[in-house]
């Protein structure tokens, strides 16, 4: 077996620890993460996403259960199984020096692709490490696998790096197991690419070739939806010999959930898996048809994915590569990626259960390719009774479990029907960034100057009651208990004045998992007043500059901040809206500004999630969940340290809050 070696690694012996297990293959290298914009800039491609993924994993104990191997780069030979060779000899060299005055301008030429010093290392550690986990699970040296890579691959085409991928890197691994590891007897590939952009270079790759079934569900919307053409509709099924061996489910719209995708695998995938009877499935795991991704708009869940592969461990002899694609949603993909690994080491069992429907529209798009490839797959000849399809969900109904309504709709709003501009948009300012950032620097700097002359108070009612917590949203860095430091604020100062209060509000614990603190659940406020709760809070005399800075590290703390999230005319309003939706952050789970009256004639402020949140607390839709013991811990300690609870108090005053239904 491979053991870790080199930065960004677990370290021990991984290998399985009983008998009955699977042995399932990791790989995960930091040296991916060189890939990155050039100034640094945001991007939704960017190295975070791998490396939350592998935090997740570590912190559920996944990487002691597997085997952890060394990532390798790709031989060019093996590239150009897929590639041409020009295309090849421009990713090996556009991080060389001699490129250094080039690149920029070679990338702006491309669809939706952005180069640096760390691409070329990037690109074939992602296309060999692939390689290395087909070619362990062919051998049967391993039962399955998970290629944690980026930058993700299946757009990247013959001649043309596009879409954030550079090389095709599952495309790569079927070509190597079929032509250049005959002996390994792997003469079908099933290729399942449930991302949610449709996979347009597997698909040239294998259009004439019958040994690989390719399988693609993805928004489409009429070809409006990235890569936004008509490569991805279900009439395009293969030529000649692969006629019938290329499967497109094309989405109509958005916010399809797992209820979707579960029809779609019952009613045509399961069923010409069965009739096609695969050697391996290659899986292009993209998650960002997951709830919450930016750039997906649909609401798959940890528990949907599950799914998803559960069914398809069912064939060839459960001997599934799963490679990372796309999936922007930090948290979302680190728990859909950890979902997929416990199905894989069949950690937990999948109980198939939903009494949610599919959208009318998804009936609609699974008869037309069924009775489009029936004539290559007789399994798909029978039409579906009316008593299933008839079992529909009106348009615009959750479907699925989701973070809550308003960051889905955000989700949704953020789609333009024309995906390509918006994509394009983020990726095609690179030469302007330096001009563009000294710009940002100097509105930056005259807001902040304005909104520092202006104090508030800051409420608090979660950790932050904890005085040495909440400096580190001040002065940065992290207390005991935290998986993750923060960043501070700008101006570092401390609060001009603590205070405690309490007031008429129900606290309560949701969601379960947080990059912060882990797994467990974190405090929420409920935004609507009620005279028979009472919450206590720490309120905290700060400029409107340091609360700005505090909001955004409570919803996005990765980002920049050109502009105020919440500035003087919002602060003026607050009083007679009573609360202000942020909509800068709205993905995030604290960007609704409650106004709770005045001390000494200054607002006092808190942020909290918005009511609709609390319908879907209330649902159950978004989960309610009790705190970790070291978030509790914290909570205690704020509460005990500013002389308003004892210690046992304090406990209960929690546990109340945890259990009480809301």
């Amino acid at each position: 077996m491979e053991v870790t070696s080199g930065e960004g690694k677990s370290n021990g012996n991984c290998i399985n620890k009983s008998t009955h297990e699977r042995r399932v293959g990791l790989i995960y290298d930091q040296r991916m993460c060189k890939h990155r914009t050039p100034y640094g800039d945001d991007h939704p491609e960017k190295p975070d996403r791998i490396t939350v993924i592998w935090n997740r994993l570590e912190l559920a104990g996944i990487p002691q259960r597997c085997v952890v191997l060394n990532a390798k780069e790709a031989e060019d030979k093996y590239l150009c199984g897929v590639h041409s060779k020009n295309h090849v000899n421009l990713i090996r060299n556009i991080s060389s020096k001699q490129y250094d005055s080039r690149r920029n301008r070679i990338a702006s030429k491309l669809n939706s692709i952005y180069l640096n010093e760390g691409s070329s290392e990037s690109a074939y550690l992602a296309a060999g490490s692939v390689i290395e986990v087909a070619e362990r699970v062919a051998r049967g040296e391993l039962n399955s696998a998970f290629a944690i890579v980026r930058p993700p691959g299946h757009h990247a085409e013959y001649d043309e790096a596009m879409g954030f991928c550079l090389f095709n890197n599952v495309a790569i691994a079927a070509s190597f197991l079929l032509d250049q590891r005959p002996e390994l007897g792997i003469n079908k590939i099933l290729i399942v690419d449930w991302d949610v952009h449709h996979g347009n270079g597997t698909q040239k790759t294998f259009w004439k070739d019958p040994r690989v079934l390719f399988f693609s569900v993805h928004r489409h919307e009429f070809g409006s939806f990235y890569p936004a053409n008509d490569d991805g509709f279900y009439t395009m099924v293969g030529e000649g010999p692969g006629a019938g061996y290329n499967i497109n489910v094309p989405w109509e719209n958005g916010r399809c959930g797992d209820a979707d995708y579960l029809a779609v695998w019952d009613h045509i995938l399961v069923p010409v898996a069965k009739e096609f009877n695969p050697d391996i499935i290659l899986i292009s795991a993209g998650f960002d048809a997951a709830v919450g991704d930016p750039l997906g708009g649909c609401r798959v869940t940890p528990y949907g994915y599950s799914v998803l592969l559960k069914k398809l461990m069912d064939f060839a002899q459960g001997r599934i590569v799963l490679a990372l694609e796309g999936g922007y949603n930090l948290d979302s993909i680190a728990n859909s990626a950890l979902a997929c690994m416990e199905v894989l080491l069949e950690y937990k069992p999948i109980s198939e259960s939903t009494e949610a429907y599919p959208f009318e529209s998804t009936w609609r798009v699974i008869q037309e390719v069924r009775k489009k490839l029936s004539a290559f797959w007789p399994t798909l000849t029978d039409e579906l009774p009316t008593t299933l399809t008839n079992q529909k969900a009106p348009p615009h109904v959750l479907l699925s479990s989701s973070e809550s309504e308003d960051e889905v709709d955000e989700a949704s709003e953020i789609i333009s029907k024309d995906l390509v501009q918006a994509i394009e948009d983020v990726v095609e300012p690179l030469l302007k960034l330096r001009i563009e950032d000294y710009h940002g620097q100097v509105t930056s700097a005259s807001w902040r100057s304005k909104l520092s002359k202006t104090d508030i108070w800051y409420a608090s009612f979660g950790t932050n009651m904890w005085k040495s917590k909440f400096f580190c949203y001040i002065e940065g860095g992290q207390v005991i208990g935290m998986k993750k430091p923060c960043s501070g604020s700008m101006d570092r100062n401390p609060p001009k004045e603590t205070r405690w209060k309490t007031f008429p509000h129900r606290l309560f614990f949701g969601r379960d998992f947080t990059q912060t603190w882990g797994p467990g659940g974190v405090a929420f406020l409920d935004p609507l007043s009620n005279n028979e709760e009472k919450a206590y809070m720490c309120l905290y005399k700060i400029t409107l500059e340091q609360f700005n800075d505090v909001l955004l590290q409570e919803n996005f703390p990765d980002n920049d901040m050109n502009s105020p999230l919440f500035d003087l005319i919002a602060l003026d309003s607050i009083p007679y809206e009573e609360s202000h939706i942020v909509e800068a952050v709205k993905r995030g789970w604290y960007h609704n500004v409650v106004y709770l009256g005045k001390e000494d004639d200054i607002p006092v402020l808190t942020m909290t999630c918005p009511h609709s949140a609390i319908e879907s607390f209330k649902s159950g839709e978004i989960p309610l969940h009790a705190p970790s013991k070291d978030y509790a811990d914290t909570l205690i300690r704020g509460l005990v340290e500013g002389k308003q609870l004892s210690e046992e108090e304090a406990t209960t005053y929690i546990q109340v809050a945890s259990t009480k239904p809301l």
